[in-house]
């Protein structure tokens, strides 16, 4: 049964190893919330702090079984089964505390006929009047409690993001207890060994003897083993020693929540008397103490929600945020100031490259149109038309009273004023490739389209969302639609603007900024550099008839985010430059 057990645990380590899940491994999501310091992460974020706050992990409440066995006097019996259960916590990333409960039972049979001399140490009084001789056996029940400490040395990764595999060695001090018998009575009279053959000196002829003595006890163990005397324990009535243990051990992740693992460790106590026995032979009286040997499969399970905490920090890469900030810095495009049409506005920004010189513009490089009558403002000659009435060709209202009323010109003026808060105040925000996070060198834009929400408590803002064309349609809108949410939930919990005074709108590959990209990954610095100008997010002033737009049907677009840009992108910027 003990075999079975045993390889019934080695098939679901090994099944566990195969079936584990993909999402286990990948970078984790932490929010400031979930650090010990939420102040100092955000400011980590921001480029404030030089260093991020440490993140809340959980405890792993792990239970263990095995083999338990005693190298002693007596030739231990293989395998034994041993039970128990632990709670570790981390206390950094390389070093964790484990409190361990084990039980276990061991048993043992020596081949070799004992001496009456060796008994008359070994057996107490009131039976070694009745045993002339004894083929020595035990069965030990053995149990401890110990603090552990725990290095972790497989979490340090400069190659992947997590680690599959965790490999760790451990220390200990407790305290243990063993309750040791032996079979050394049928009944009440000594064992008949005449049917007992076999060479102790081969090893055939020791498993013989082990069979046939096995066939001759009862398998009682009514005998009380020897206790130890003179040395440390917590009182004189008790069987209860300090304790030392060590061990190594290898654990596998099956999942964020459940990992499986095996171990050995050997308990180290000043007791000779574990097996019952101080003695090999009258010639073998060495002092060597007994020691406990324990191997064992752990299942570990992380306690907690996954909202407020990580998975125990000996699971995560210490190194992976500086590893991803670099990788993001190499991936940034190269900052070009290049302006065509000498308007102000930079080629990679410009979404009219081609304005007249000397024409009035927006910040995206359109021509003004102050009055949106469809004549922008270098050809209009009444820029500032009254709403409301049709407009010739050189942008005059066609009027057909010759007065205006003062309602008109109080409409001419709120409408202006609607207009310069559409066209002048609202920026844009662009995104890493296949990512929908808000980028730091953003936070600047934002704080701006917040600033006007504030001032202007009447207006909402719509954020529509866009994709550059890699990928299927269906894709890049589901990709559309998480930017703009990203950049609302951003506003509304940074800013605790209403999250009515938004409307969510997406374009996915659709208005593009650039056109006529490559569909695919083979693109040039400047084919990147444009196709990063397509993945934005665009606010303005909401109109009438705007309208909230469901989330689409599709697959789930930008699932590895937060994280950096394709890896091999072949641009790189100044972090604040905000490309």
């Amino acid at each position: 049964m003990q075999h079975r057990i045993i390889f019934f645990l080695f098939g679901f380590l090994i099944f566990g190893s195969l079936n584990a899940q993909d999402d286990a491994f990948t970078k984790p999501m932490i929010n400031d919330d979930m650090t010990v310091d939420p102040d100092q992460n955000h400011k980590w974020k921001m480029g404030e702090a030089g260093y991020s706050a440490k993140p809340k992990d959980m405890w792993e409440l792990g239970i263990h079984a095995g083999s338990y066995f005693i190298n002693g006097d007596v030739d231990t019996h293989w395998p034994n089964l041993g039970l128990g259960l632990h709670l570790r916590k981390a206390i950094h990333y390389a070093f964790s505390v484990r409190g361990d409960l084990f039980y276990g039972v061991a048993t043992g049979l020596d081949p070799q006929r004992s001496s009456d001399a060796v008994m008359n140490i070994d057996l107490i009084p009131a039976v070694r009047d009745k045993v002339s001789d004894l083929y020595r056996n035990y069965k030990t029940k053995y149990f401890y409690g110990s603090i552990q400490g725990v290095l972790n040395i497989g979490n340090i990764l400069f190659h992947q993001e997590r680690n599959k595999w965790n490999t760790y060695m451990f220390l200990g001090i407790g305290l243990d207890n063993n309750v040791t018998k032996i079979d050394a009575l049928n009944g009440n009279s000594a064992y008949n060994w005449s049917g007992v053959s076999g060479d102790v000196d081969t090893k055939a002829g020791r498993k013989q003897i082990k069979k046939d003595v096995r066939a001759i006890l009862d398998g009682d163990y009514e005998t009380d083993a020897r206790e130890k005397k003179a040395i440390f324990r917590l009182n004189d009535k008790t069987n209860i020693h300090p304790m030392f243990q060590a061990g190594v051990g290898i654990s596998r992740k099956i999942n964020k929540r459940l990992n499986i693992g095996i171990e050995h460790q050997v308990m180290l106590s000043d007791n000779d008397l574990l097996d019952g026995f101080e003695y090999r032979s009258i010639y073998d009286q060495s002092n060597n103490n007994d020691v406990s040997h324990y191997t064992n499969i752990r299942l570990g399970i992380n306690l907690g929600s996954f909202d407020k905490r990580t998975e125990p920090l000996y699971w995560l890469n210490p190194i992976d945020g500086a590893l991803n900030d670099i990788a993001e810095l190499k991936q940034r495009p190269v900052l070009d100031l290049t302006d065509s049409d000498g308007d102000g506005v930079i080629d990679m920004l410009d979404q009219e490259p081609n304005t007249v010189a000397g024409a009035p513009v927006d910040v995206r490089g359109i021509a003004l149109d102050s009055d949106g009558d469809g004549v922008p403002d270098y050809q209009d000659k009444e820029p500032y038309s009254p709403p409301g009435y049709d407009v010739d060709a050189n942008g005059v209202a066609k009027i057909d009273g010759p007065w205006v009323t003062e309602d008109e010109v109080a409409d001419m003026i709120n409408s202006r004023i609607a207009n310069i808060k559409t066209e002048w105040f609202l920026p844009m925000i662009h995104f890493d490739l296949d990512k929908y996070y808000i980028k730091p060198e953003f936070y600047g834009q934002l704080h701006h389209v917040a600033t006007v929400m504030k001032e202007h408590p009447e207006i909402k803002v719509v954020a529509d969302g866009f994709a550059d064309v890699r990928n299927t349609a269906e894709y890049n809108n589901v990709l559309s639609y998480k930017r703009a949410k990203a950049s609302i939930d951003y506003l509304v919990e940074k800013y605790g603007i209403p999250r009515d005074r938004f409307i969510l709108q997406y374009g996915g590959e659709n208005e593009e900024i650039v056109n006529d990209l490559p569909d695919n990954h083979r693109t040039t610095t400047e084919q990147e550099r444009m196709q990063y100008m397509n993945r934005r997010v665009e606010f303005r002033v909401a109109k009438p008839g705007d309208q909230e737009m469901a989330m689409p049907e599709g697959p789930d677009a930008g699932k590895n985010t937060p994280g950096s840009s394709r890896p091999g992108v072949k641009y790189s910027g100044n972090r604040n430059s905000g490309y």
